[in-house]
């Protein structure tokens, strides 16, 4: 079984924030990429390199998976995923994009837009958690 959960910026200590996803839109619909190994989509993010602060995470991530080159960026919440055998947690973003680039060598084959979600989602039981919970606020 799978939950998802919700807590307040700076609520749940840093060291434990191990992932960082975005909720992307440019030119107001929703930015998803799709991996080459993969024929699913999902949000831009990913897992926190050592030492790095999780706002660099996001923007690092952001720019990795999608080519944003200009952007606003802004913390939404911290999540739980939470599963019988361990809790990982991440933060949540939200972006507005402004300006894209080339993708980088990366992952990631390719990026598109949607309005709304495609249904071959990546993580189909967090995604569209995460997005209700972003749409919401």
């Amino acid at each position: 079984m799978l939950k998802i959960e919700f807590y307040e910026t700076g609520s749940i200590d840093d060291n434990l924030l191990d992932f960082a996803v975005i909720v992307s839109k440019y030119k107001g619909k929703l930015v998803l990429c799709k991996a080459k190994n993969r024929d699913t989509w999902e949000l831009p993010g990913g897992r926190r390199e050592a030492g790095e602060n999780i706002a660099d995470t996001a923007k690092r991530e952001l720019a990795e998976e999608t080519g944003a080159i200009e952007f606003d960026i802004n913390q939404a919440c911290v999540y739980a995923v939470v599963r019988e055998e361990r809790t990982t947690y991440g933060l949540l973003f939200c972006a507005d994009i402004k300006k894209l680039g080339a993708l980088p060598e990366s992952e990631i084959e390719r990026i598109d837009f949607f309005d709304p979600l495609p249904a071959k989602l990546t993580y189909p039981l967090i995604q569209p958690a995460l997005l209700k919970k972003v749409y919401k606020q």
